[in-house]
């Protein structure tokens, strides 16, 4: 397959230096003053793109995760999904003088958050322990022992991201079990994502209202999901949907 970079330097037409743009001497050609700085021209226009390729390339990179694996309900979220509720948990965390935040099944969120900042302290409780990778910050998770959670994790995050792995009333009742072992006792945030179909057992059971903002995933599920909070975000996520 051919490489972006090479793909990209195609589209780049050398210049053309007339002829009588070369000037002779007894010892060497020697370029015109115009032809030179055609030359340094066309050179800067070849760096910079091979530069924003290899930028792309890097950030592509640096996103990347895992294959689905779907017989753990795993679709990870789509770039623009992922950005955007990273960067409004990194809004949150400006609230607190010593942020940290729980990824509940969200791998995706983890993943974008330290593409973002690097720093932020999270941890990512996920059952797949492909994550392992990330060392000390995975944690493993298993919805069914929803408090099998080591204890140094007791209520020591201000915001809680989850995303519970299947679209069921019992499964929603155990990561909430969870939700409320992790979160800090006074200030703290929660978002939740999830299909529409739990909208009324997300206000039941953490009192949370839906969003305007939709998010979406990467394998174009056929259920439709909703960004829930325990707070209203003002302008941003599209605010807080209002009741009909």
């Amino acid at each position: 397959m051919e490489s972006k970079a090479s793909h990209s330097a195609g589209h780049l037409e050398e210049p053309i230096i007339p002829q009588n743009d070369i000037i002779e001497d007894d010892d060497a050609p020697m370029l015109s003053t115009y032809a030179i700085e055609a030359l340094k021209e066309f050179l800067a226009e070849q760096n910079h793109s091979t530069t924003q390729e290899s930028s792309a390339e890097v950030e592509e990179e640096e996103v990347a995760l895992v294959t689905e694996d779907w017989r753990l309900s795993q679709f990870w979220y789509d770039r623009e999904t992922a950005d955007t509720v990273a960067k409004e948990v990194l809004t949150l965390c400006h609230s607190f003088d010593s942020p940290s935040v729980a990824c509940v099944a969200c791998p995706t969120l983890y993943a974008y958050l330290k593409k973002i900042n690097s720093g932020v302290p999270a941890q990512l409780l996920e059952y797949d322990k492909r994550f392992e990778q990330y060392g000390s910050e995975f944690t493993f998770y298993d919805y069914n022992q929803p408090e099998d959670i080591p204890a140094s994790l007791n209520h020591s995050f201000p915001i809680v991201v989850a995303d519970p792995p299947y679209l069921s009333k019992e499964c929603l009742e155990k990561v909430t079990q969870t939700i409320s072992f992790l979160l800090r006792p006074g200030k703290s945030f929660l978002l939740l994502l999830t299909g529409e179909v739990q909208k009324d057992n997300a206000a039941a059971l953490l009192g949370l209202h839906p969003c305007g903002f939709r998010p979406q995933h990467s394998s174009k599920l056929g259920n439709e999901f909703r960004l829930f909070t325990n707070y209203d975000p003002g302008a941003r996520l599209g605010g807080w949907e209002q009741e009909q």
